[in-house]
């Protein structure tokens, strides 16, 4: 979609705050579009595909990595944005760099990591994500990190501390001043939630750490199981559930875009300033977001509490506490360049070092270290 046919409220390549380090405009694609092909060439991102979901990486082979969770965020964010005519290149970058920083184990692993560097600011996965592409990724020759935009690195910081926001400048500067960020950034933020509620289902399921029979609760999932069901009576167990989970997806998206084309009503957006200065403008009917609660409450419950999915949770907190607690007594453990940023800031290089590990390095570095039989 080209920026002529673009709403009036949407983020435009022209009209962007631009980069930190000025860099002439690219030939043949638009900024954004530069900010996606250097997100997906990035160290970080190809370690996504050994980061875990909820199930770590060498459970099996068919459960959502924090790599395939991001290309299908970017794909409900870029179909929402195009119904809304909204930029979809910002939307996609977003949406793959949402995840960069976060740790190994998923959420036990960034609890841990907290935990370790209370004493030293604290570890956040969406400001390790913006520090990824402004400081960690070495590859360009004129510039640090990935030299991104503004829109884009705003948009990858979805959450931060008021404590955080002060020192970040002006990407930081919206948390202060209780504005919104663009459009495009809320629906990197909302497609997020949706591909990981309707997938973690996916993937409960296919573990069998939960089953239909207790999705029945679920109202949500309930109405569309009874959809397919009928209109399939002879269709095959994983084809039933593939199918129901297709069409809630498609619900919550079709509410989303028809909920917030009310909402853009309501407000008589007129520019990206507009935006910034309103309630937030993306989002769920009420109807809708009762039910989304309903399911992302069951899910907290039985599959993330689930004893087992607890166990595994326990034994990569104390990898990631241990790694930390070995490379925090004696830097010279830590590879070379991480022994050199330890010299400056010990804690926070080593916070970077456990981060950017996948699910079986940071194993394997945990034998290395500890186990007698491993060198």
């Amino acid at each position: 979609m080209s920026d002529l046919e673009l709403a009036p409220y949407a983020a435009t390549p022209h009209l962007s705050r631009g980069r930190k380090v000025h860099e002439d405009a690219p030939p043949g694609r638009s900024e954004f579009q530069r900010d996606r092909d250097r997100i997906i060439h990035s160290s970080a991102f190809r370690r996504l595909e050994y980061k875990t979901q909820v199930f770590v990486n060498h459970e099996g082979d068919l459960f959502r990595t924090r790599l395939t969770h991001s290309i299908e965020v970017a794909q409900i964010g870029r179909s929402i944005a195009r119904r809304l005519k909204l930029n979809e290149d910002l939307v996609e970058a977003i949406s793959l760099a949402h995840d960069l920083g976060h740790t190994p184990f998923g959420h036990a692993g960034q609890d841990a990591l907290n935990t370790c560097m209370q004493d030293y600011g604290g570890f956040e996965h969406n400001l390790q994500s913006l520090r990824v592409v402004d400081v960690l990724e070495e590859r360009y020759a004129d510039f640090d990190g990935l030299n991104l935009c503004f829109e884009t690195r705003e948009g990858i910081l979805k959450h931060c501390s008021l404590e955080h926001a002060a020192r970040l400048g002006e990407v930081g500067e919206r948390f202060l001043n209780d504005q919104r960020p663009t459009l495009e950034a809320q629906i990197a933020n909302l497609a997020d939630e949706i591909a990981y509620n309707n997938h973690d289902v996916d993937d409960g399921l296919r573990s069998g750490l939960i089953t239909l029979g207790q999705l029945a609760s679920v109202r949500l999932f309930a109405s569309h199981l009874d959809e397919v069901r009928k209109a399939y009576p002879a269709l095959a167990e994983r084809r039933v559930v593939h199918e129901t989970i297709r069409r809630m997806i498609n619900t919550l998206v079709s509410d989303v875009i028809a909920q917030t084309e009310k909402n853009i009503r309501a407000q008589t957006l007129k520019d990206v300033n507009d935006v910034r200065n309103a309630p937030a403008v993306l989002g769920f009917s009420a109807q809708m977001l009762e039910l989304n609660r309903e399911l992302k409450a069951f899910l907290r419950t039985h599959l993330y509490r689930h004893y087992l999915v607890l166990r595994m949770s326990a034994k990569a907190q104390r990898i990631i506490s241990e790694l930390f607690q070995a490379f925090m007594e004696d830097r010279r453990l830590l590879p070379p360049q991480f022994q050199r940023a330890a010299e400056l800031e010990h804690a926070r290089a080593v916070a970077d070092y456990v981060a950017g590990m996948t699910d079986r390095y940071a194993i394997r570095e945990y034998r290395r270290l500890f186990a007698v039989e491993e060198n």
